[in-house]
């Protein structure tokens, strides 16, 4: 077997609406169709692929999880800092020293860390 890619990653949300809303409007993704399950949940997409499951309805988990965070690859650095300070979401920003690329760390919602991943051509943001 040879991993082709990631299909989609799983968050465990206690407020569905609130993490639709934060992956819709801070991150671009569009709420779309999804199968009907037996429980809450909804499915984020990006460029037509299902890209986030959010699964509410069981409780998410105290203390570490065994994974650290997901990584997104992301553009319109400056836009993304301009969001994130206007809603009051902390965030830390650091670029790779080799490769320049820019890492912003975020929480969303529930807690689940990400990183968003820019390009190390785009400018560095007027106040991080």
């Amino acid at each position: 077997m040879a991993i082709q890619g990631l299909n989609h990653f799983t968050v465990l949300t206690d407020d569905l609406d609130a993490s639709v809303e934060f992956y819709r409007s801070i991150l671009g993704l569009e709420p779309g169709a999804r199968p009907p399950f037996a429980f809450p949940g909804a499915w984020l997409y990006c460029d037509g692929l299902p890209v986030l499951h959010l699964v509410a309805g069981r409780g998410v988990p105290d203390g570490p999880s065994i994974i650290d965070h997901v990584a997104l690859t992301a553009t319109d650095l400056a836009d993304t800092i301009a969001t994130l300070k206007a809603r009051h979401i902390g965030y830390t920003l650091r670029r790779q020293p080799v490769s320049g690329q820019w890492q912003l760390f975020c929480h969303d919602p529930s807690g689940a860390r990400l990183e968003l991943d820019f390009p190390a051509s785009e400018p560095p943001p007027a106040s991080a």
